[in-house]
């Protein structure tokens, strides 16, 4: 997914962090927001969900 996102946007998404924890788990977070997160939702995101998030949030 972080590749997914690289490719998409490079590095010039300052307002986008993902952050990694154990097991999987893992959150998106734009502009202080909280996007996605697999931890809450128990489940990888779908294809391209991470990008419909970020675009549309």
């Amino acid at each position: 997914m972080a590749d997914e996102l690289l490719g998409k946007y490079g590095t010039n998404i300052t307002d986008l962090t993902m952050i990694p924890s154990g097991g999987g788990v893992f959150e998106v977070i734009k502009n202080n927001q909280l996007i996605f997160s697999k931890k809450k939702l128990d489940r990888f995101p779908n294809d391209g969900e991470i990008v419909d998030l970020i675009e549309s949030s």
